[in-house]
């Protein structure tokens, strides 16, 4: 009887292990299933600014077709972007390249070098009657030059990239005096704007940014000179660095980086238009990457 009991055991213990490494083996196919359905997924994080020009609804559907891969984008203002990065997050990050947390992001280790993929703009914008004749010059100097010798009223717009732009013009304008006709209210972007509309001024601001409120809004303001390669503004990508940031899905950021500066994406991009603004919006930039083997 001793035996027979001895015998029942074994057969039970053999039958549990026989049921745990079933379970186990569940597990991991589960988990590898999981791994293999997110390695088909890139997490992409952009300035808000981009995400809302709808240049990313033209190309990604593109990209996904061509690659079987799926995007899935996130954006933001400040360092949010940066963080979704740091935190494992995101697997690649576009953005302006002179935003400081671009260096940071590099110098830290958790991004890898930027490259360069496009650049957006700003615009001077003024009332329909556009009493400077600035309209579609494509000298923004020029521009500035005029507005300050006509005293046409200007209205300062204090968002620190559109400043330092403003001084710029100011310089390359023959530092003009300001007087009536510069008018400082402390406003920044969209304020700024609504008030050049409500007293007739110019101002500056970014192209993308102003046709959303544009069409929103219908002010009496247009946007009048915005072809200088002057008001434009490089923005880059920059794969999160696999080494030292767990999940990232490095094989999906860098296929997506090599996509956008392919040839074909970089004339897609060009050739981009905002709905009812037969203008260039969008500026390619990936010539000035190391371009060897890009096809």
């Amino acid at each position: 009887m001793k035996l027979k009991v001895i015998s029942f055991s074994l057969r039970s213990l053999m039958a549990r292990a026989s049921l745990l490494t079933m379970g186990l083996c569940l597990a991991l196919y589960s988990t590898s299933s999981d791994g293999m359905a997110q390695s088909r997924v890139v997490r992409l994080a952009v300035v808000i600014d981009l995400k809302e020009s709808d240049l990313l609804a033209d190309i990604l559907p593109d990209f996904e077709k061509q690659t079987g891969y799926q995007v899935d984008v996130k954006s933001g203002t400040g360092t949010y972007i940066f963080d979704l990065a740091r935190n494992g997050n995101a697997d690649l990050v576009i953005s302006h390249y002179g935003h400081s947390e671009v260096e940071s992001l590099v110098t830290e280790g958790l991004g890898l070098w930027p490259h360069t993929v496009f650049a957006n703009q700003s615009a001077l914008l003024g009332p329909g009657s556009d009493p400077a004749h600035i309209r579609e010059l494509s000298d923004a100097i020029e521009g500035f030059r005029r507005i300050a010798e006509t005293k046409s009223p200007f209205l300062v717009n204090n968002l620190p990239v559109i400043k330092y732009l403003e001084r710029v013009l100011w310089e390359g304008a023959g530092r003009p005096e300001k007087g009536d006709w510069y008018i400082d209210l402390d406003l920044q972007g969209q304020k700024a704007t609504e008030k050049a509309a409500e007293i007739g001024a110019y101002t500056l601001w970014g192209l993308n940014p102003f046709l959303r409120f544009q069409e929103q809004h219908n002010p009496d303001l247009q946007a009048l000179l915005f072809n200088d390669a002057l008001l434009q503004q490089m923005m880059v990508s920059i794969v999160v660095n696999p080494k030292n940031v767990p999940g990232v899905n490095f094989e999906g950021a860098q296929a997506f980086q090599q996509y956008l500066i392919a040839p074909a994406t970089q004339a897609r991009l060009r050739a981009f238009r905002f709905p009812g603004f037969d203008y260039q919006i969008w500026w390619a930039s990936g010539l000035n990457n190391d371009v060897a083997g890009i096809e």
